[in-house]
């Protein structure tokens, strides 16, 4: 049985409870971060504690836990439960306001902060040898898609639409342009060797992973352009993947009716995948 971590205990999992009140309970009031684990050490640890913060930051939600005590908390979830590979989920809400109401409690309020451990084959994924299908969907969510909320349900309603149409996931449009996958950024790369990436605002999440991507990009002759792109771009294009904690890079070899290239991972999509694990390996903590 696993350990978890609740509220400043570490606990069995099945004897961590929290109150009916908690505002992320009744209201999805809290934020989340997703933080991989390769060989027992934590990738990109510094830059998923920054998101957290700004997440918090942008909901007004007490920031009261210090990196080094996160650290201490992921490393003893780590060990307490022998967790070789996978991910580390955390969550914090507003906490148990006392009652349901719309309103705020007082900043008094303490949060709610839960930790858990998640094993998963990352690095030898059975996708990422044979490529993803996305099938595109409407983006109905709210319009701060930059804050990792717990507001999830949209995401898994497009999901399981896209499993209903045969498709492993989807990509999400608004107004026509895509926006990003319903758990990662979207990227496509053009019949002119450009890869194309969403440019980050509002309307997608700051990726941790897409950022690391990025920087391993720029040491490739690649042309990068942070615009976003439309469906038709996207379903004639060279080579499509996503990018994600979980998924680090994976091919994408079709988007909805239109295979990809010649329907196989694509030589970039490979490539970046590639570093970004030899690049995770050496740099986790």
């Amino acid at each position: 049985m696993r350990t978890v971590y609740l509220n400043g205990k570490f606990v069995p999992e099945n004897q961590a409870a929290i109150s009916p009140f908690d505002r992320g309970f009744l209201f999805s009031d809290a934020v989340y971060e997703v933080v991989s684990v390769l060989g027992g050490k934590l990738i990109d640890f510094e830059r998923h504690l920054a998101r957290l913060s700004r997440s918090l930051n942008e909901l007004y939600i007490a920031d009261t836990i210090r990196e080094a005590d996160w650290l201490s908390i992921f490393r003893e979830l780590i060990e307490r439960n022998s967790l070789d590979e996978g991910m580390i989920y955390l969550q914090v809400s507003r906490g148990d306001a006392g009652d349901r109401d719309f309103y705020w409690p007082t900043p008094e309020t303490s949060p709610t902060v839960f930790v858990c451990t998640q094993s998963a084959q990352l690095t030898d994924s059975p996708n990422a040898k044979t490529g993803i299908s996305v099938v595109t969907l409407p983006d109905l969510r709210w319009g701060r898609a930059d804050i990792k909320t717990t507001q999830l349900l949209y995401a898994s309603m497009m999901k399981m639409e896209a499993k209903a149409a045969g498709a492993n996931d989807a990509w999400l449009v608004r107004d026509g342009m895509v926006t990003e996958g319903t758990s990662q950024n979207a990227h496509i790369v053009t019949r002119d060797g450009v890869l194309v990436t969403h440019p980050l605002d509002r309307t997608i999440l700051h990726g941790v992973t897409r950022a690391a991507m990025l920087e391993l990009l720029a040491k490739e002759d690649v042309a990068l352009e942070e615009r976003a792109f439309t469906v038709e771009e996207a379903e004639q294009a060279q080579e499509a993947f996503v990018s994600s904690a979980s998924t680090f890079i994976m091919p994408v070899i079709q988007v909805n009716n239109s295979v990809i290239g010649n329907g196989k991972p694509g030589p970039l999509a490979l490539l970046l995948r590639n570093a970004y694990i030899d690049w995770a390996k050496n740099n986790a903590i």
